[in-house]
């Protein structure tokens, strides 16, 4: 079976282990959001492929829930100690991705081509491709004024409410991704943020059209369970910009693109304009991720 799975964030990075966990992982393509992609310190980093990278490889922090086990802080420190900008928090393990996919992007080698390389290092089996290798930024307008994504959400600590969201840039699907959404047999969007995760994947236009006329299923897993978000800002964001939390605003955010969207047991129960199918929708574990997983193909056949 061939999955394309559209994924950003730690829910996404945990639906893609249990993904993998219930099908073969070479059928697997897992297309990240890149959108909250940024400069640190002169190093180039992609939270949500990182997560994907680390969840997918074993080496995630499963008590943070972002970033690697067994971090240390070091350089963060010195880096404080001198005046530099701490605010987004680099482990010194994680540093060396960062360093890597640097120095491969300033010698011309394309982000989705470093990340293919990365994957391989790390063992992982499925392709993880970012949406585009072009420069797509995602930005947040707030009563405060407009931010970039990790300002908004690191730096302010997301405490802003959200009156919109914004993509900067021009961006064509990077290679691979067409092939994997058009050979899929199955395509899922992963139980991510609509707004800040998986909507700037679909700001990349060939994406979205593969999914407005899509051949084969598209199901995808709503990030909320009893109408609140697990962790972040899903819900307050759909509360205040779509109206409420039910499924049914959910779906409202992909809208035309979807034939199934999976919920949580706890979620009430009104119309939705697509199928509703009803499970435990919270990944404790990796067998719960799995389980998760089973359900979510099950809905398309």
């Amino acid at each position: 079976m061939k999955v394309a799975l559209l994924s950003g964030g730690v829910g996404g990075a945990r639906f893609a282990c249990g993904l993998v966990s219930a099908v073969d992982p070479a059928g697997v393509t897992v297309i990240g959001n890149v959108g909250d992609d940024l400069d640190v310190l002169g190093l180039a980093v992609s939270p949500d492929l990182d997560s994907i990278l680390y969840a997918l490889a074993g080496l995630h922090d499963e008590e943070r829930g972002w970033g690697r086990s067994g971090e240390t802080w070091e350089a963060l420190a010195t880096v404080s100690a001198l005046g530099g900008e701490d605010w987004f928090r680099l482990g010194d393990r994680d540093l060396g991705l960062h360093l890597v996919r640097t120095a491969a992007l300033r010698s011309g080698e394309p982000l989705s081509a470093v990340t293919a390389r990365l994957a391989r290092a790390l063992g992982i089996e499925a392709a993880i491709i970012p949406a585009t290798d072009d420069r797509l930024r995602t930005w947040i307008d707030t009563p405060a004024g407009g931010f970039p994504f990790q300002e908004w959400f690191v730096a302010r600590g997301h405490r802003d409410e959200v009156d919109g969201v914004r993509f900067e840039g021009s961006a064509e699907p990077a290679p691979g991704v067409m092939e994997a959404l058009c050979d899929a047999d199955v395509i899922v969007i992963a139980p991510s943020n609509p707004y800040v995760s998986i909507w700037p994947i679909l700001a990349v236009e060939e994406v979205r059209a593969v999914l407005a006329a899509r051949r084969v299923a598209c199901v995808a897993v709503s990030p909320l369970i009893g109408g609140r978000a697990v962790k972040g800002p899903a819900d307050r964001m759909l509360a205040r910009m779509a109206g409420g939390t039910t499924p049914e605003h959910v779906a409202g955010c992909y809208a035309g693109l979807i034939d199934a969207l999976v919920v949580d047991e706890s979620d009430s129960a009104g119309p939705l304009a697509v199928r509703r199918v009803v499970t435990r929708t919270l990944m404790t574990d990796l067998d719960a991720s799995r389980r998760l997983a089973e359900t979510v193909l099950g809905a398309a056949a």
